[in-house]
């Protein structure tokens, strides 16, 4: 492993980051360093997670390039939040303390725009913003970018989720065209990509990890339960972790701070965090957390952007986010410089397959786990206890005046008795509670080794491309999907319509763009697909079959679409030929 030294970083900044604790560069900082201060470095595009040392990585170059002489902006840095630009631009005023001259200011929204004017009429050297602010500095005339060589987008992907793409583009039109660029980001979404094909000159690319990748310190864990029972399986995951101190991730403003009142009512150092609140009030929920005054703090994931907070223990999601790319944000806020942390997911069953969606795309598997028992919390909050007294400091002079009136107080008690007192008061808030604890029952049942293994191929064919049946039932495909209009209502009606006979009891239901799969009792699936062939759906033949697990629906179908483009009507165009009274009424009976 090089050196910083080694590296390229002179000798101002290196004694500047000795101080802060650098001692060896981190992955990320090996990489791209040395590039950036090569004199062939050109643009840059580095993946890697949050907490990794991006910071570092680009900080130190650019200040290592900066003149001094100059009081004019040389280094723009855009950042997606005012929480991570101030975190930037206090990080960067640390490593350039022995650099004279050089002014790092940060300029965002909910500040006095007044304030930063002046500040950059005085001359900086490296501005670091949020792009909405900029934009406004910039139109203001008091922005001076002529000079600015280096322009720097840190958590790409979040700028872009947030909607700044508009914001980047006209900011990039004021900078000169022969600036160097670099790109950091945790994720590599198509927007980044055309962002960095759009603006980018002969960029380097540089993977630390792989691509869109978890932390690598990162354990992965999901719990099962009923939708009920979530809020009592987040209670027992902190009752088990007596040093808990993390990010609860929640979808709406409203499930935020109801779980954090809730959490708040039954004792624990809980505090929300959301859209609804003003910057003050933000400021103040953030002042807590960072000084461990609140171990828990419930969040969406639209308000915790650009946190950074040092030394999580725990991301909790109650629920699984739409995109993969959102809960490797939410998992890479813990593990962070090399320490281990836990990802867990509270899910029940109808989000497993979205669990397995985001294991393929992290590369990594998440381990299933049993919702703490009342007995092993007791257990370990015991244990935790113990070590809590085991380590206590004692200051003889502070307590020697009041020991012998408390130890005659105390007397009659044996130790063993003193001990039981101590614990019950302690513990008094548990105990109680799982005297009485509620069952949560796990709907992921443990099965014999034999049936899980009997019974795993089928499964895991199952959530992969839904083209199995349930038990009891067979599987079949029809050839119209929600692009032909066609939803669940429209398969009950078409089947009571089409289907003579003894009544049909239809199952899973899976609606696809172009196809539908559904279920069937296993003795009626035959004559449902023989019902089914030479119907008509709104001018459209209808085509079925009996499911191949095997067979690639998606692909099959859009290669049918794209040959009879040219032939076949298609729902819209029938629409719009009935409208002018030109369309019969589709027929939804058998073909004799």
């Amino acid at each position: 492993m090089k050196t910083f030294e080694e590296l390229g970083v002179g000798e101002p900044l290196r004694r500047a980051i000795e101080e802060l604790g650098f001692e060896t560069p981190m992955p990320v900082q090996e990489a791209v360093i040395p590039h950036l201060l090569g004199d062939d470095g050109g643009d840059v595009v580095a993946l890697a997670q949050t907490g990794t040392g991006k910071t570092a990585a680009f900080g130190l170059p650019v200040l290592q390039r900066i003149d001094p002489s100059k009081h004019v902006p040389q280094a723009l840095i855009l950042a997606p939040t005012r929480e991570l630009c101030l975190q930037i631009a206090g990080d960067l005023a640390d490593f350039s303390k022995y650099i004279p001259d050089v002014t790092v200011l940060p300029v965002y929204g909910g500040s006095s725009i007044e304030s930063q004017i002046r500040a950059l009429r005085a001359g900086v050297e490296v501005i670091v913003a949020t792009p909405g602010r900029l934009i406004d500095l910039i139109n203001r005339g008091v922005v001076n970018s002529s000079d600015v060589h280096t322009v720097i987008l840190d958590e790409a992907d979040e700028m872009l989720n947030m909607g700044f793409l508009d914001s980047i583009e006209e900011i990039l039109s004021h900078i000169p065209e022969d600036r160097r660029m670099l790109l950091f980001s945790a994720t590599m979404p198509a927007d980044i990509a055309k962002i960095a094909k759009k603006y980018m000159r002969d960029y380097r690319e540089f993977v630390i990890g792989n691509r869109n990748e978890g932390a690598a310190n990162v354990r992965h864990i999901y719990y099962m339960v009923n939708a009920r029972d979530k809020y009592l399986a987040l209670k027992r995951i902190a009752d088990n972790s007596p040093d808990i101190y993390a990010i609860v991730f929640c979808r709406t403003r409203r499930d935020t701070q109801e779980i954090a009142d809730r959490l708040i009512a039954d004792g624990y150092n809980a505090d929300a965090l959301h859209g609804d609140l003003s910057q003050q009030q933000r400021d103040i929920v953030m002042k807590k957390f960072r000084d461990r005054v609140t171990s828990i703090l419930v969040a969406t994931d639209v308000a915790a952007r650009g946190l950074d907070v040092d030394d999580l223990t725990h991301v909790i999601n109650f629920g699984l986010p739409d995109e993969a790319a959102v809960y490797t944000h939410r998992s890479g806020r813990t593990g962070r410089a090399g320490k281990t942390g836990v990802s867990i997911a509270i899910i029940h069953s109808r989000e497993k397959g979205r669990l397995r969606e985001i294991e393929k795309i992290i590369g990594k598997k998440f381990e299933h786990k049993q919702v703490p028992t009342p007995e092993h919390i007791i257990e370990k909050q015991l244990y935790h206890l113990a070590d809590r007294i085991e380590r206590a400091q004692v200051d003889e002079t502070e307590i020697g005046k009041y020991l012998p009136g408390v130890s005659r107080k105390l007397s009659w008690l044996s130790g063993e008795d003193l001990l039981k007192r101590l614990i019950s008061l302690e513990l008094h808030r548990l105990l109680q509670y799982y005297k009485d604890a509620p069952v949560i029952d796990l709907i992921d049942e443990k099965k014999s080794k034999k049936e899980r293994k009997e019974k795993g191929r089928e499964r895991d064919l199952r959530e992969k491309d839904r083209r199995t049946a349930e038990e009891g039932m067979e599987r079949i495909y029809v050839n119209l999907g929600k692009a032909d209009g066609f939803y669940a209502g429209n398969l009950i009606d078409m089947l009571n319509h089409t289907v003579e006979g003894k009544r049909v009891d239809v199952g899973r239901i899976d609606l696809f763009a172009n196809y539908s799969l559904f279920d069937v009792e296993k003795d009626a699936a035959r004559r449902v697909v023989g019902s089914l062939k030479g119907a008509e759906f709104y001018g459209k033949r209808v085509y079925a079959e009996i499911a191949d697990h095997s067979k690639d629906y998606a692909h099959a179908e859009r290669r049918t679409r794209r040959r009879s483009d040219d032939s076949e009507e298609t729902v819209a165009e029938y629409f719009m030929k009935k409208q002018r009274g030109g369309a019969k009424k589709p027929s939804k009976k058998r073909k004799k």
